[in-house]
């Protein structure tokens, strides 16, 4: 058996009654990273918990992959694919552009995904089939928007100072050819681009979590996404996603110098 929508959404709020209530609160926060600022919050934690708890009575056969707690299973068929806060500088920040991303992979590829805001009210999910938004303004399927040209094109990354040595230099030829850039997103760059109002999204060492969810709502609504060098993206790594073909690839020509 596999998961439905409603199984999604239980998860989603599971996490968010976890993640709303600390929301713009000063939470506690700590730093992972020696010599530099990856912060984890009691929220990251507490959801992803709820979130494998779930997962693990309703599916016990099935792998988790997530940011805050031990892996597992990840040899198996199906593998959830979970980060619980994506954006932990946004929600420390109080900006709520952060998300709870839950994503389900079957034989290695991501096949259903959902990115869920609940400050805003907003859901994002990939079906197997489609993408679909939920939020105030209602319910409604939802498509890339076919951008042909760069040119034209609204680019967003999570920052510019993700960026180092070749990268920024690949990243910012992108850049310089787009009609309009943005930044500081995360997740909800992503949804933006599925939802037809953004054409482009490039960033780099992502992790597996990072993307899971975000790669069946991409492709479900039309658009494209891969590595750099034209792969697979559910390993992680550097990430382009475009809202359609021809910008993927004139994107893709750019990054790599032809």
């Amino acid at each position: 058996m596999l998961p439905d929508r409603a199984f999604f959404y239980a998860l989603a709020d599971a996490a968010k009654a976890e993640t709303l209530p600390r929301f713009r609160t000063g939470g506690y926060v700590t730093n992972k990273l020696e010599g530099g600022f990856d912060p984890v919050t009691e929220g990251d934690q507490a959801a992803e918990a709820a979130i494998r708890a779930l997962i693990e009575d309703r599916f016990p056969g099935h792998g988790i992959l997530g940011e805050e707690h031990e892996n597992i299973g990840l040899d198996r068929e199906h593998i959830w694919v979970i980060d619980p806060i994506d954006g932990t500088r946004a929600f420390i920040s109080g900006v709520p552009v952060w998300g709870t991303l839950i994503g389900f992979q079957s034989g290695g590829r991501s096949v259903m995904g959902l990115m869920d805001q609940p400050f805003t009210g907003e859901r994002y999910f990939a079906d197997g089939k489609r993408s679909w938004y939920s939020g105030p303004d209602g319910e409604r399927q939802i498509r890339t928007r076919d951008c042909e040209r760069l040119s034209d094109a609204i680019l967003f990354t999570t920052s510019p100072h993700i960026f180092t040595g070749e990268d920024a230099e690949r990243y910012h030829a992108v850049e310089r050819h787009v009609r309009l850039f943005r930044y500081g997103t995360d997740c909800y760059a992503y949804a933006l681009l599925a939802s037809g109002h953004v054409d482009l999204v490039i960033e780099n060492s992502l992790k597996p979590y990072d993307v899971g969810a975000l790669i069946p709502l991409i492709e479900h609504a039309g658009g494209i996404i891969s590595t750099w060098d034209g792969g697979r993206p559910e390993g992680g790594g550097n990430i382009i996603a475009a809202g359609s073909r021809a910008l993927h690839e004139q994107a893709m020509s750019i990054l790599n110098g032809a």
